[in-house]
């Protein structure tokens, strides 16, 4: 194969796999099999501070582009996270503060950089041009768009029948979005397929401001881990900062009819391999080769393969991981709950008591059933939280 067929086949694959809809894909494929370079984007608002696979889906996809030669901008709103995207959504999302906002993208790059090369990414700021709008200017952004448009929204839709509230704000969101494309003065945006209207509002305003045609290519939606869509609310998203024991258990613990969505959009397997894969009978075998993939993608070779034989020893043989985290303390007594989120099991003290309540921590192979109870804590005690997480107790 030479160079010429091995790009057109990159530049396929990047158009096809794991791909919802590409707005308009004839016409982008012909731009980039003349060469012709790209500024492109994908936009996060941090609404919460971790990235999940759902977000690695777009992630990879920029990667795509990135190894194909375009520009790419990783762009945090910053801005927008303040109004809130109401896509998907059957209520207003409660405002988030600038502390807030900036607490929870702190650690984006780092957690993005798993997956692409910074050294060839440029990240932007909407604040930077949205918070500068005047309201002369958002008047005359407006008229690009119609209330019927709007309100044609499903989610819009949905909430009119059931009498919930629409906030203004929610309104104004796809005109924020839109004026990214126009501030960056973009070729194409990449997003999850939920995020249609949205870069389509960024296409109208583009070819009003900029007189051009920005495209737009939407993924293919990674539902969670129990069929919906991948969120924290949910409780039911893998995220890309999991330990690979945690990031191991939650694959395996898919539905089995979302086993072939993973491999497609969740890894970088070749057809061939996925094929394989799809050719084993048992779908447990199916997902212990999967989460051993997407471990690896994250946590390397070593890490992949020994959260696969702890997988097996926890839940085939009950029996303790080889290589579990160590909490050290010099307190000898400890309130379950404070134990519990101090040594970063729990995620906050009222998730350690929703565990505790449904029977999912235990001290040394026996349950926790009170969570007001105080612990004696003994050196080398062993806790249990939820099937996935570990601790072994060090006394100082």
């Amino acid at each position: 194969m030479n160079m010429q067929q091995a790009n057109q086949e990159k530049i396929e694959e990047a158009l096809t796999r794991g791909v919802e809809e590409v707005i308009v894909k004839d016409e982008l494929r012909q731009k980039m099999l003349f060469g012709k370079k790209l500024r492109i984007y994908f936009g996060v608002d941090p609404t919460g501070a971790l990235l999940h696979l759902g977000h690695a889906v777009v992630l990879w996809k920029l990667r795509e582009f990135q190894e194909l030669g375009h520009e790419v901008i990783l762009l945090i709103g910053d801005f927008t996270a303040k109004i809130g995207d109401p896509s998907g959504r059957d209520a207003t999302r409660v405002p988030l503060t600038d502390k807030q906002i900036k607490e929870n993208m702190k650690d984006y790059k780092k957690q993005a950089a798993k997956i692409l090369d910074f050294s060839k990414v440029k990240v932007k700021h909407n604040s930077t041009w949205l918070s500068k709008l005047n309201f002369a200017k958002i008047l005359e952004l407006s008229t690009h768009f119609t209330v019927q448009q709007m309100l044609h929204r499903d989610m819009f839709d949905k909430r009119m029948k059931e009498n919930a509230p629409i906030n203004q704000s929610e309104f104004m969101y796809p005109l924020m979005q839109g004026y990214d494309s126009v501030a960056m003065d973009v070729d194409l945006e990449i997003g999850g397929n939920d995020q249609m209207f949205n870069m389509l509002a960024g296409r109208t305003l583009q070819k009003a401001y900029n007189n051009k045609d920005k495209d737009i290519l939407t993924a293919k939606l990674l539902l969670g881990t129990d069929g919906r869509k991948m969120s924290k609310t949910y409780d039911n998203a893998i995220y890309l900062t999991d330990e690979p024991n945690d990031m191991f258990g939650k694959i395996m613990s898919i539905k089995d009819e979302l086993i072939a969505d993973y491999l497609e959009i969740a890894t970088r397997l070749s057809n061939n391999e996925i094929l394989e894969i799809k050719k084993i009978q048992n779908p447990r075998d199916q997902k212990a080769l999967l989460a051993k993939e997407i471990v690896k993608m994250y946590h390397g070779e070593k890490a992949a393969q020994e959260a696969a034989e702890n997988f097996i020893k926890i839940f085939r043989r009950h029996e303790t991981p080889t290589e579990i985290a160590v909490f050290k303390t010099s307190r000898v007594t400890y309130p379950v709950l404070d134990l519990l989120f101090d040594a970063k099991l729990a995620e906050s003290k009222n998730d350690a008591r929703r565990v505790v309540e449904g029977n999912g921590v235990t001290i040394n192979n026996v349950k926790v059933t009170d969570w007001r109870q105080e612990i004696n804590l003994e050196d080398g005690m062993v806790i249990q939280f939820g099937k996935r997480k570990f601790v072994k107790i060090k006394l100082k």
